[in-house]
């Protein structure tokens, strides 16, 4: 299995060749190296993508010989996508062309002069999301936004690119893979409030919803090479369960082996065993990997803590609140122990990023140490505009006359919360990184009699500015969640929210961190939607990015 971890100053590829075996580092950079795909049936070749100082300009690298061979050109943004079912060709992302629109690219990384631009395309949306059987033709996903996702058909060959369905849909659309068969699987939000799993036609658009109804979205899925069986995940109120649909009979069967927490990506085994990340409270990061006929569930890895007790750490509980509106809005408070910390006790709310991203209940990481050692509360609110709970919920603070509906959220937490008898409303803080940033600046300017201090991180300061100065390649994507900055009507509203025109209200402490290499928005706009992770040292299964191939076969010999 290949797995990304820090052992030193940065997460880099590692190879663990059996259960709870010693860890091989593969990379050895500088830089983070988060994402690593073997090629499929050969195993003969893994490549990874890394950029430089977190400016998210990936570039793409073929692992040979222990050194890491550059194949893009060093200078634009790169996206590993796919590799051919038969580990030949490698499809990416480039916006080399004018450093904005993110075309597709066929190589044979073995031979990298290869390399060929096949589709040219306006946008930074765009993915290669799986080749056909035969290399013939690829499903191709452009993304838009949160609410709507679109397919095409590309033609190897010549580069046409069809549209699959019809466009004009506002529908969210996920995944995108080949079963054997030629079936496209997909996961699709058409006529529901939560994406679920089901088929593509290719020829009609046609979404076929397939296994039982499911009351929460399906996050993620991989389909068995042998196509007799998908691996599939339900984000349940923030917590994942692992089902597995049995192509041929319909049945559905639930991993019950894991305990509460949060699966973080799914992938099959060239035979069939099925690999995954997951994390809890109680638990940092580790990989496992479950048998798909007796459902057993296999640790592959243990995170190190530093010796810290992780049975310490408190489970959350669930707060539910009515907002201004009366929409029910809920989050995750973690209380310290009342036993150590007697009387009421201050809080902090700490507000996730996005606004596209949901708080959820796992390894808190250096958060532990605010609640087990010093005594403090921590809040994680999913106000509106969060994932997670349905298309409805997810679009009600778009655009600029809406945006502050989601403000007001955050106000009716505070006012529940500082009636708990076990919280001192007298010492409530708030952070936030990211879109949780403009929250913390948009709190310490409406809250300011509820707040004793903000900590705000890469955070918007003024939207006009923002939308101004991100990347071109993602400035479209913005607009759709924010507003259009070039609408007089919305400029002017988007001027009046941002936090920066009301900095005269803010009359508490406020504590500032920005990023001088920030490539989404410069330090005049503040960063929308990175989420920032604590950096213990946790093993995952190493992420794809839509690739497959993690799982390595070796002198014929199948070995994770």
């Amino acid at each position: 299995m290949l797995i990304s971890t820090r052992f030193g100053n940065t997460s880099q590829i590692h190879r663990v060749a059996f259960p709870m075996g010693d860890r091989k580092q593969l990379t050895f950079e500088e830089e983070p190296v988060g994402g690593a795909a073997w090629s499929p049936k050969t195993g003969d070749l893994m490549l990874v993508q890394k950029d430089i100082g977190g400016n998210e300009f990936y570039q793409i690298y073929a692992m040979k010989n222990g050194r890491l061979e550059l194949l893009t050109d060093g200078k634009s943004r790169n996206g590993l996508n796919a590799w051919s079912k038969d580990g030949t060709l490698v499809a990416y992302t480039s916006t080399r062309r004018n450093g904005r629109d993110s075309d597709i690219y066929l190589m044979d990384p073995r031979d990298p002069k290869s390399d060929r631009m096949v589709a040219e395309v306006e946008g930074g949306g765009w993915a290669l999301l799986d080749f056909a059987p035969d290399k013939s033709w690829a499903l191709v996903g452009k993304y838009t936004s949160v609410q709507k996702s679109d397919f095409f058909r590309l033609d190897l060959a010549t580069g046409a690119m069809t549209p699959i369905g019809d466009h004009g849909k506002q529908v969210s659309h996920g995944g995108g893979e080949f079963a054997p068969d030629g079936t496209i699987w997909i996961t699709s939000d058409e006529g529901s409030e939560f994406e679920r799993l089901g088929t593509l036609d290719p020829a009609t658009g046609a979404f076929t919803p397939k296994g039982p109804a499911e009351k929460w979205e399906v996050s993620g899925f991989d389909i068995a090479d042998d196509g007799s069986f998908i691996a599939y995940t339900i984000n349940e109120a923030g917590m994942s369960k692992l089902r597995l649909l049995d192509l041929k009979t319909g049945a559905v069967r639930t991993v019950e082996a894991l305990p509460p927490g949060i699966i973080g990506g799914v992938e099959i085994a060239p035979w069939g065993e099925i690999g995954i990340s997951f994390t809890s409270a109680r638990s940092a990061a580790d990989a496992f990997s479950v048998d798909p006929a007796t459902l057993k569930v296999t640790r592959w890895t243990e995170s190190e803590t530093g010796g810290l007790d992780v049975t310490r750490n408190v489970e959350p509980e669930l707060v539910k609140v009515k907002s201004f509106d009366g929409l029910e809005v809920s989050g995750f408070l973690y209380r310290p122990d009342p036993a150590k910390f007697p009387g009421k006790r201050p809080l902090i709310m700490n507000v996730h990023g996005g606004p596209e991203g949901q708080s959820r209940p796992g390894f808190m990481g250096r958060t532990n140490y605010l609640i087990n050692e010093m005594g403090i509360a921590v809040f994680f609110p999913n106000v509106r505009g969060s994932t997670g709970y349905g298309k409805t919920f997810v679009s009600l603070d778009n655009g600029p006359f809406k945006r502050e509906d989601s403000v007001k959220d955050m106000g009716a937490f505070l006012d529940s919360l500082a009636k708990d008898k076990a919280l001192d409303p007298a010492r409530f803080g708030l952070t936030g990184g990211s879109y949780g940033g403009y929250m913390c600046y948009a709190a310490a300017t409406h809250y300011a009699d509820k707040l004793r201090a903000n900590l705000c991180v890469v955070a918007i300061s003024n939207f006009v500015t923002f939308l101004e100065n991100t990347q071109d390649y993602r400035r479209d994507l913005r607009r759709v969640e924010y507003g259009d900055e070039r609408d007089p009507a919305q400029r002017a509203k988007l001027i009046e929210i941002s936090p920066l025109t009301r900095v005269a209200d803010i009359r508490k402490p406020l504590f500032v961190v920005t990023g001088a290499n920030d490539p989404r928005v410069p330090a005049v706009g503040g960063r929308p939607d990175r989420r920032r992770r604590p950096q213990e040292r946790r093993h995952r299964l190493a992420p794809r990015r839509h690739q497959r191939g993690a799982w390595l076969r070796e002198e014929g010999k199948c070995r994770l």
